[in-house]
């Protein structure tokens, strides 16, 4: 029998073929959230209904029972708030209403897990057009999510939280790539995720922290990183996330939600000024943190830092403008005593002066850094610049640092460039094994650092440059010398032609 499975790519392209309905009415930075929370929707349906089927079969007409079976799954779906329902009634007149209504029903009745998910999205919004261009799209987009390939019940795609925990993934992607500069608030791509999350490399029973997680992306590539004895990928981890952005952190929650991991623990806060993952009176500690803040943020909250109940700036305060160590003090901050911390970072981080270059010293001096990973230009969305990924280590033992220069090797692409897996392989090796490696690593001790005034530029540790082969200057002329010649000629040509023809 010929399985006629949609594959992942074509309920991608056909995710990515409903968007055609707010394509042009307004940006793809607004419209995601309509998207996604539409995706989220016809995934309860789906599922659900595939519930609602098996126990019919097990218990035929009792639907007494049955409902007290469905009370008990991981969410309940309240009657007349499924997808089928909004589709029979999508050419009424206040579609948008309906829509509104039913995920509101929806998040009250599943308060532990959604609450406040649905706040800052209205299909009822003049955003979406007036009344009849509204009630065109919200039709339309129904009548997307109702093709064949969109059907998300497990019993037709197997294990469903996979297959749309990629489809999400591949949609904020996309996403992130059309938003320009705001892209890169909500979203790292997927391979410096996979390359972060290997190098921090958590393990059963840890608890995970991202201070910035934006849609969550990387907080499940270090989820999905945690493996059992066999291999297996291992359900024995928390994750726990801040989001300052209302939107994003709604799209965090669903993103954990359709990858199977709704016990993740996001707050909706700003982590500097008022952190919300706190126990007692002090911040949760985790043994892994990871993070990709917003680059040199300005006015991050510089005005606060000497009363800071949490004494996350000890160290010093860092520039009002530039809040890259405002960050990082915090995750310092959060991480257990055997803990580890990556995170991504201009590249001035590694070399600003001023009260940067003094917490920098200090960190080095406490020696908590133990790497240092130069990426290539143009890997993330808004921004061409070349980061860092910065690697600190609270158990560290060895007083040396390793640098990597990982700033050649990727593949070139039209809007940005990529780390392929070799990359990422050759970087973690390399980190594993701290190793120093001609032209590409180098393992310094903090005496050479201090040499250096603890400045971290990668350049000054590890030497990339090529020198060019020797000019055979002989060759040349006889190659120059040969060129006349064939241009003598092709002269003489020339003018015979134009005699010819009586010019």
């Amino acid at each position: 029998m010929t399985n006629t499975n949609p594959t992942q790519d074509q309920i991608n392209k056909a995710l990515w073929g409903a968007c055609d309905t707010f394509r042009g009415a307004f940006d793809s930075s607004e419209y995601k959230n309509y998207i996604l929370v539409f995706m989220f929707l016809k995934y309860m349906s789906d599922v659900w209904k595939d519930h609602y089927e098996e126990y019919k079969m097990q218990y035929g007409n009792d639907d007494e029972l049955i409902q007290r079976k469905l009370q008990r799954e991981r969410f309940v779906l309240p009657e007349n708030c499924s997808f089928d329902y909004l589709y029979e009634n999508r050419n009424d007149s206040n579609i948008g209403e309906i829509i509104d209504k039913v995920l509101a029903k929806i998040e009250d009745k599943n308060l532990a897990k959604l609450e406040g998910v649905f706040r800052n999205i209205s299909f009822n919004s003049d955003k979406l057009g007036q009344t009849k261009d509204r009630n065109r799209r919200l039709k339309n987009l129904l009548d997307d999510f109702a093709s064949p390939i969109l059907d998300f019940r497990p019993s037709k795609l197997g294990k469903v939280e996979d297959v749309l925990g990629n489809s999400y993934m591949y949609l904020i992607g996309e996403f992130a790539s059309g938003a320009g500069k705001k892209g890169g608030e909500f979203y790292s791509p997927d391979e410096v995720s996979e390359l972060l999350a290997r190098l921090v490399n958590p393990k059963p029973g840890d608890r995970i922290c991202d201070p910035t997680c934006g849609s969550g992306s990387l907080l499940i590539k270090v989820g999905e990183q945690v493996k059992d004895k066999d291999g297996s990928r291992s359900k024995d981890f928390a994750l726990y996330g801040q989001e300052s952005n209302g939107d994003t952190w709604a799209l965090s929650k669903l993103n954990m939600f359709l990858h199977g991991m709704d016990g993740a623990r996001i707050e909706w806060c700003d982590t500097i000024n008022n952190p919300q993952l706190i126990e007692g009176d002090h911040l949760m500690k985790f043994n892994i943190v990871v993070a990709n803040p917003p680059f040199s943020l300005d006015k991050w909250g510089a005005e606060n830092a000497e009363t800071d109940r949490f004494k996350r700036f000890l160290r010093g305060t860092p520039p009002k403008s530039k809040g890259d160590y405002a960050f990082i003090l915090h995750m310092i901050e959060t991480t257990l005593p055997d803990g580890r911390i990556g995170v991504i970072v201009p590249h001035g981080v590694l070399f600003r002066g001023s009260s940067e270059g003094k917490i920098r010293q200090k960190l080095i001096e406490e020696n908590l850094l133990e790497a240092v990973i130069g990426l290539p230009s143009n890997l993330f969305f808004g921004t061409g610049i070349p980061a860092a990924i910065m690697i600190f280590n609270k158990a560290k033992k060895s007083k040396e640092v390793l640098f990597i220069d990982a700033s050649k090797e990727y593949q070139d692409g039209k809007k940005q460039n990529r780390l392929r897996e070799v990359d990422i392989k050759k970087i973690v090796s390399t980190y594993q094994n701290f190793e120093t490696i001609e032209k590409y690593s180098n393992v310094v001790t903090l005496k050479e650092i201090k040499e250096n005034d603890f400045n971290l530029n990668i350049p000054r540790y590890v030497d990339t440059f090529e020198e060019e082969e020797p000019i055979d200057l002989a060759k040349v002329k006889e190659e120059i010398n040969s060129l006349e010649g064939e241009l003598t000629e092709v002269r003489k040509e020339m003018q015979q032609y134009l005699e010819e023809l009586g010019l």
